[in-house]
């Protein structure tokens, strides 16, 4: 729990409607929580494996038979599956939030409470960090990035302030960068706007979006008749493509259908939204942004 304590950890266990001989996914292992929770409802011939790219993760492995941890991008699902013997699985859970040890550790740069290196890179494998994104995007892409991912009306000027400023020399520091910005941080709302502009160079960082986009289509081929698919989203970007694919069975367009004009996709959703309690917001402030969507492969 030091680690991170996991949002919604009943209910997206819960969504999965664990069998004891069945297999499980945990594509975002963090702390474990969540792997924990479904190992307690899983027998002796159940099987759960988990991934993360952190290789902080790793200390928090499962010491047990049952449980398989992989430090790789959860966009690999269906290639490692494979790798481990499995075609079909019987639920996957997805919790796509930063974890608390990622916010808490300074030096990764990801949160607006500490000065560090502009990083924010989820696996220290990643081909750019967010000093690439500061220093060399240019800036239609800058401004693109903080206007996308970031919902930031001034994105447009908030791109050229960087691009004024770095003339000079590169921004180095997550400091630096509140300083370029300085302008646009009126104090009243300075900790909200800092936390889009982080949210947004971090999703560039670690193609959060392109990410869960690569897993949301490998999941009806994975999923066996009956399994579940439970997921734990943190902004409208992320929850607007996951309900979007259980309800559409695609990302864009309209769903196909049939002869009769009956919508043909892959899953069928199981029950509403859910979010957390207020209590337990009032327990982890963290999970106060937090939607679950569960469903069913048809």
């Amino acid at each position: 729990m030091s680690y991170h304590n996991p949002v919604l950890l009943k209910e997206s266990v819960d969504g999965l409607n664990i069998r004891p001989d069945g297999i499980y996914v945990d594509v975002t292992f963090g702390g474990g929580g969540h792997s924990r929770e479904i190992m307690k409802r899983l027998g002796d011939d159940g099987r759960l494996l988990a991934f993360d790219q952190d290789e902080d993760a790793l200390q928090n492995v499962i010491e047990d038979d049952r449980f398989q941890l992989i430090n790789e991008n959860f966009r690999y699902i269906k290639q490692f599956l494979k790798f481990y013997g499995i075609k079909k699985v019987d639920g996957i859970l997805a919790d796509f939030g930063v974890s608390s040890h990622q916010f808490d550790q300074a030096e990764r740069g990801f949160s607006t409470r500490f000065d560090a290196d502009l990083d924010m890179r989820m696996s220290k494998k990643n081909a750019i960090s967010a000093f690439d994104v500061v220093n060399e995007y240019d800036y239609d892409a800058l401004r693109r990035v903080l206007f996308q991912y970031g919902d930031l009306r001034n994105a447009n000027a908030m791109a050229n302030a960087i691009i004024a400023h770095r003339t000079a020399g590169p921004i180095k520091t997550t400091d630096q960068l509140k300083e370029v910005l300085g302008s646009f941080l009126p104090k009243h709302r300075e900790h909200k706007i800092l936390a889009q502009i982080y949210q947004a160079i971090r999703i560039e960082v670690n193609q959060e979006i392109q990410v869960i986009r690569e897993f949301l289509e490998q999941v009806p081929e994975l999923l066996d008749v009956g399994g579940r698919l439970s997921v734990i989203s943190y902004h409208s970007l992320e929850d607007r493509l996951v309900k979007r694919f259980i309800r559409a069975g695609q990302f864009e367009g309209e769903p196909e259908k049939d002869f009769y004009g009956n919508i043909e996709v892959p899953l069928k959703k199981v029950g509403g939204l859910i979010v957390p309690s207020k209590e337990e917001i009032k327990i982890n402030n963290r999970a106060r942004s937090a939607k679950l969507r569960i469903a069913e492969r048809i």
